[in-house]
């Protein structure tokens, strides 16, 4: 594939997840964004301020690490902590931020997402951290982001919103999804009152457990193949 026609898939494939935040509830109007790594020195980021379901592949800008950008439309504002996060995080392919209901809601009060649920490690850690409020598109955000999602691939803002990595567009979408999900039980169970959480040897465990979670070549001692078709009746 040349370099154009890849290029091209990658816009394409932004324009579809940016479509999917609303699509799945995570963000509306033209609140959000999206960026996708493109190689070592550079990435696609959604535009600021256009409709989602006005975007063609031309309107998606190139940035570069050092700051540089080409194209016909400006970068999203929040670009520096798209810059940043992948520049520190090189197992990174794309990252999606969105303001969905529940978790914008618990970043409000401060909240991060305890351990309330095993699930919880799906991000990476025992909790889900809250970045505290800076002001949106600054460095001062894109510093704090960073720290919240030290050893981890999601994270709260507050009073904003959530940040999702992922090994590509599809896996930070689906971790932004599960995220929300897990915020909506949680303010569930706050509201409920009581909540209890798992301790930190349990959640060292799970956490451990989700490095081969949902892997079709993962260990199980108890698990016997016995071939891939079953015996007749």
């Amino acid at each position: 594939m040349s370099g154009a026609a890849r290029d091209g898939q990658l816009c394409r494939a932004l324009i579809e997840a940016c479509g999917d935040l609303q699509r799945l509830g995570l963000t509306h109007g033209t609140s959000g964004n999206v960026s996708i790594r493109r190689d070592a020195d550079s990435f696609f980021v959604s535009p600021t301020g256009l409709p989602y379901d006005s975007l063609e592949p031309p309107d998606i800008p190139l940035m570069r690490f050092d700051g540089r950008w080409y194209g016909r439309r400006r970068p999203s504002s929040e670009w520096r902590f798209h810059r940043d996060i992948l520049a520190a995080r090189p197992e990174a392919g794309a990252i999606v931020h969105a303001h969905p209901r529940y978790a914008t809601a618990l970043a409000c009060t401060g909240r991060g997402i305890a351990a309330f649920h095993y699930m919880v490690a799906v991000a990476g850690g025992a909790d889900i951290r809250c970045a505290p409020y800076h002001t949106f598109g600054t460095q001062l955000l894109s510093d704090a982001a960073l720290a919240a999602l030290e050893d981890r691939r999601a994270c709260l803002l507050a009073h904003h919103g959530i940040i999702a990595l992922g090994v590509d567009v599809n896996a930070a979408l689906r971790l932004a999804a599960q995220v929300e999900d897990l915020a909506a039980q949680y303010a569930a169970a706050l509201a409920i009152g009581g909540v209890t959480l798992l301790d930190a040897a349990e959640m060292a465990q799970v956490v451990e457990k989700f490095r081969t979670y949902g892997r079709q070549d993962a260990e199980d001692a108890d698990l016997e193949h016995a071939g891939d078709r079953p015996p007749a009746l």
